[in-house]
C-alpha cells in the first residue's frame, strides 16, 4: 500500500531554489563557496558559540568532535544508552571506550544522576545526547564536568531550536539554545531535521584552536603553506556549496521552522490524551521542539510497537521504531563491549516506543487522520 502520510517530508522553499540557483549559475558547486561561509557563521552566531565548522553529516561531525580531542586509546566517553549508534561509532573509531549509562523515564534522554558513578582516572569526556527534540538536564552536567575536568561533545542533531533553562551563569537563569553547551557541539542537517541540507553536519566550539584542528581535520588535513605534504592523517568530510545553500535559506526562516515543530507537537499532545500512551514530555526548564513526536506505549497495552506500527502502515500511515540501545546491538556485541550490561528504560522504550509523522509539511487534516486512526487501533 502507497503510505499517504510520511514520516517525515522535508520542505524546500523558494529560496532555497533561488541560492541554489546561483551556486549553478557562478558554477560554485563543490566545498568552497560564499555559502559555506554564510552557513556557518549564521548557524554558531544561532546557537550562541564562536566558531562553526560544516560536514558532511552528523556522523562525521561526531567523529571530528571526538577526534579533536586528542584522546589517547582506552580513554573514556561517558554517553547515554538510549541514542544512535553514530555516538559510540565516533567514539570506537577514534580508539576511545563508550561508557554508558540509562536514558531518564520522562525526558528519553540520559540520566545524569548516573554520570558520576561512572566517571574513572580514564574519563576525558561527557558526550549528553538531546533526544526527540527534548534538552538533556544541562546544568548537572556542566557541574560535573568542571569539577572532574571532561569536555563536553553535546550532540544537538535532533534539537535545532530546542533551548534549556540554564541557571549556571546567571542567578535567575537564561534559557540557552541547545548546540551552546559542548565544549563541542554537533549538528546533522540530515533530510528529517528541522533545518536540512540533504545531507550535511556542523561542528560548533568557541575554542579557536580546536575550530581549526576541526577545520584541517575535515579536509584531509593539508598543511597550509604545503597543500599536497600531510603531517596528520585527516578525512574528506567537506560540505558543498550547493547544500549549504539550502541552509542558508532555512536559517532565515528558522523561527517559522520551530513554531511549526512545537505546534505539531501541541496538537498531538492534544488528540493524544486518555491513550495508553506516554507522551513526549516538556519539563519546566525546556522547550522541545518534537523533532520527532515519539510515544510509548503502556505496559498495560498488550501489542507491541512493531505490531502497532504495521497497522498504522496498513491506514497509509509511516511510522519509525525508537533507537535500539546501545548495550543491545549486535555488532557491539561482537566486540565484546557492554557484556552483561542492562538498562532497563532504554530497554523498555526501545520495545514500546515509535514515532509519528511529524513533518514540516504536516497538516491539520493529516494530524487528525494519524491520530484518529492510532485511536482506532489502540482502543
Amino acid at each position: 500500500m502507497n503510505l499517504s502520510i510520511p514520516v517525515n517530508e522535508p520542505l524546500i522553499g523558494i529560496k532555497e531554489k533561488e541560492y541554489l540557483s546561483d551556486c549553478l549559475k557562478t558554477g560554485w558547486i563543490s566545498s568552497v563557496g560564499k555559502y559555506i561561509d554564510l552557513f556557518e557563521t549564521n548557524w554558531a552566531k544561532f546557537c550562541g558559540k564562536k566558531y562553526g565548522i560544516a560536514v558532511s553529516n552528523g556522523t562525521a561531525a561526531l567523529q571530528l568532535a571526538v577526534d579533536s580531542l586528542n584522546l589517547s586509546t582506552g580513554d573514556e566517553v561517558i554517553m547515554p544508552s538510549f541514542s544512535i549508534i553514530s555516538c559510540v561509532l565516533a567514539v570506537v573509531r577514534n580508539k576511545a571506550v563508550p561508557v554508558l549509562v540509562d536514558c531518564d523515564p520522562d525526558t528519553w534522554t540520559m540520566d545524569v544522576n548516573q554520570i558520576e558513578k561512572k566517571i574513572t582516572n580514564k574519563t576525558k569526556a561527557i558526550m549528553p545526547v538531546h533526544i526527540y527534540g527534548h534538552p538533556v538536564d544541562m546544568d548537572p552536567v556542566l557541574k560535573i564536568a568542571k569539577k572532574h575536568n571532561l569536555a563536553i561533545i553535546e550532540d544537538a542533531a535532533e534539537a535545532h531550536g530546542s533551548q534549556y533553562y540554564s541557571k549556571i551563569n546567571t542567578a535567575k537563569g537564561k534559557w540557552e539554545k541547545c548546540g551552546s553547551f559542548g565544549t563541542l557541539s554537533i549538528f546533522s542537517f540530515y533530510a528529517n531535521k528541522p533545518v536540512t541540507t540533504g545531507e550535511g553536519g556542523m561542528v560548533l566550539t568557541n575554542d579557536e584552536k580546536l575550530a581549526e584542528r576541526l577545520k584541517s581535520l575535515r579536509n584531509l588535513c593539508f598543511l597550509p603553506n604545503r597543500r599536497f605534504c600531510h603531517e596528520d592523517l585527516g578525512y574528506n568530510f567537506r560540505l558543498t556549496n550547493l547544500q549549504a545553500a539550502l541552509g542558508v535559506a532555512q536559517i532565515e526562516r528558522i523561527d517559522k521552522i520551530i513554531a511549526k515543530k512545537r505546534w505539531i507537537g501541541k496538537q498531538y499532545n492534544k488528540q493524544l490524551m486518555g491513550l495508553p500512551l506516554q507522551l513526549p514530555s516538556e519539563k519546566p526548564w525546556a522547550k522541545n521542539i518534537y523533532w520527532m513526536y515519539g510515544v510509548v506505549l503502556l505496559d498495560k497495552y498488550n501489542l507491541g510497537a512493531r505490531i502497532t506500527m504495521a497497522r498504522m502502515k496498513e491506514k497509509g500511515i509511516e511510522t519509525r521504531p525508537f533507537f535500539v540501545g546501545m548495550h543491545e546491538q549486535p555488532v557491539f556485541k561482537k566486540m565484546e563491549l557492554f557484556k552483561r550490561e542492562k538498562y532497563p528504560t532504554t530497554e523498555r522504550i526501545s520495545r514500546k516506543g515509535f514515532y509519528l509523522p511529524s513533518g514540516l509539511s504536516l497538516t491539520t487534516a493529516q494530524i487528525d487522520y494519524v491520530t484518529q486512526s492510532l485511536r482506532e487501533i489502540l482502543s
